[in-house]
């Protein structure tokens, strides 16, 4: 239930995002659904091999390559979608990072709701 819920939410983090900044854009909620999913699942199965690979550069910034690796995977995303479009990397850049402060929003939302 916990993964349904997060899932529409995460969908309408998508719509927001492309409501609040004009470089993400959305077509429809349906494809903000099949767009949440496949965030969902590049960062499952891409992102920690993208951050074991770039580990040595992630050390040098302090960190702040993970920005850039969030940034490709909502780019790579956006690429792969119908329905679903960013104007270039600063705009994947900037809509990753709203999208990732509205999912920490939902996350502590939801933690409370599905206890144990």
């Amino acid at each position: 239930m916990k993964l349904i819920v997060k899932w529409l939410l995460a969908a309408c983090a998508l719509l927001l995002v492309a409501y609040l900044y004009p470089g993400v854009q959305i077509q429809s909620f349906t494809s903000a659904l099949i767009a949440a999913a496949v965030i969902g699942l590049f960062n499952i199965f891409l992102r920690p091999l993208l951050v074991i690979l770039t580990l040595p550069v992630t050390v040098v910034t302090l960190g702040l390559f993970l920005f850039v690796i969030n940034a490709l995977l909502f780019w790579a995303a956006a690429s792969v979608l119908d329905g679903f479009g960013v104007n270039g990397f600063l705009a994947a850049l900037l809509g990753s990072l709203i999208y990732s402060v509205l999912m920490l929003v939902v996350d502590a939302a939801l933690k409370p709701m599905f206890k144990g």
